[in-house]
């Protein structure tokens, strides 16, 4: 495997086949490279646009060595990809994010200890393994809080709010007693993330820091700039760059934030890749984040992208289509409004099947902008 950089007209893979491969698979091709994507779902978007498309699972050995001698690259849609995928790969190709990262990612119980390894402060915790855990996880975080599944919980799934022990032990029953973390709620004054594009010579850059509202565990909205001070959404950048370092990362990551009313910036998860609250930057900045992920898996230049104007991203769920399709005329009557569908063949509830990236001339219009894409397409604003 080559440190050299890969340039436009090589071969690049995607481990995944949803909206985030599509986007990496769409700003590859128009960049110049030829695109492959190992997905077994035959309708899957990314595999649908890419110029092969190998429907295989992620564990089928003539697949990977397919695709680890077709591509000078290889990098991951997402972070529930097998880790053990990864690590088979290598010695083909290059990969990029590597396996640490998505074994880290995949476990809540193990992203807490990057945080703490690398002095990043997060909420109040305690994992709960077994029953006899409870106890001293109620006694350790003495507070009401949420107790989410440490592994293959996403988007809000896997986590219940318990206010005192008896809902505590309640919970950990009711999620089948598989191994959890229970966090300590606090007090919010907002939610912001940062997205850290590292190359493997350990240069970063990041994009600026979203305020994210969720609506149900899952992203509703993402504005930029952030409704915080400048020197939190310095540290915000630095900590993101830090655990990209402790993670030895190459590529794109995202790293959440809580801010608290007491004015704490404290850690909440990582996602080793691309990510919905990054996607205003297909519009506000000159280089998005999948052009980032392609230059840092690519070993190009990595460009630090300042916000050309505010803007903003509304997530479309499946919600949306129950009673048939949204008023898209209306939308695009909008200015400054700019859709992004993922060519998914069924809307579902919760299900994300777009997004809308608005911008404006001001912060104050840009608050306007989106509860008027948001009024035309029946969802709140905040």
């Amino acid at each position: 495997m080559s440190g050299d950089a890969i340039l436009p007209g090589a071969t690049l893979g995607v481990l995944g086949g949803g909206q985030l491969g599509r986007m990496f698979a769409l700003e590859a091709i128009r960049m110049g490279y030829t695109v492959w994507v190992l997905d077994a779902d035959p309708m899957s978007p990314a595999g649908r646009i890419a110029h092969h498309h190998l429907q295989s699972p992620y564990d089928d050995d003539d697949a990977l060595a397919a695709l680890g001698n077709a591509c000078d690259a290889v990098t991951t849609e997402f972070e529930n990809v097998p880790a053990e995928t990864v690590h088979r790969l290598h010695g083909l190709t290059r990969v990029a994010p590597g396996a640490k990262a998505l074994e880290v990612a995949q476990d809540r119980r193990r992203e807490k200890g990057l945080f703490a390894e690398a002095g990043v402060p997060t909420v109040t915790w305690a994992a709960i393994n077994t029953p006899a855990d409870v106890e001293s996880a109620w006694q350790a975080v003495a507070s009401p809080g949420i107790l989410k599944t440490a592994t293959l919980g996403y988007d809000g799934k896997g986590q219940v709010r318990c206010a005192d022990k008896a809902e505590l032990a309640a919970a950990f029953d009711s999620l089948g007693q598989v191994a959890c973390v229970f966090e300590r709620r606090v007090a919010l004054a907002s939610e912001v993330s940062v997205v850290v594009s590292r190359a493997s010579t350990g240069q970063s850059v990041c994009l600026p820091v979203g305020e994210n509202v969720h609506r149900d565990g899952i992203l509703h909205t993402t504005r930029v700039p952030a409704r915080v001070d400048a020197a939190l959404q310095a540290r915000a950048r630095e900590t993101a760059i830090e655990l990209a370092v402790a993670l030895d990362y190459c590529g794109v990551m995202a790293v959440e934030f809580f801010v608290t009313t007491d004015g704490e910036l404290l850690a909440n998860e990582i996602a080793p890749r691309p990510h919905n609250s990054g996607h205003y930057s297909q519009l506000g900045c000159a280089i998005n984040q999948f052009e980032l992920q392609v230059r840092a898996v690519c070993g190009l230049p990595l460009i630090e992208s300042g916000l050309r104007q505010p803007t903003g991203m509304i997530n479309l769920l499946g919600d949306l289509w129950v009673d048939g399709e949204p008023d898209w005329s209306a939308l695009l009557a909008l200015p400054g409004c700019e859709l992004h569908m993922y060519g998914k063949q069924a809307a579902r509830p919760g299900r994300k099947m777009g997004h809308v990236n608005v911008e404006a001339a001001s912060e104050t219009s840009l608050d306007s902008a989106l509860e008027r894409a948001c009024g035309v397409l029946g969802l709140p604003y905040s």
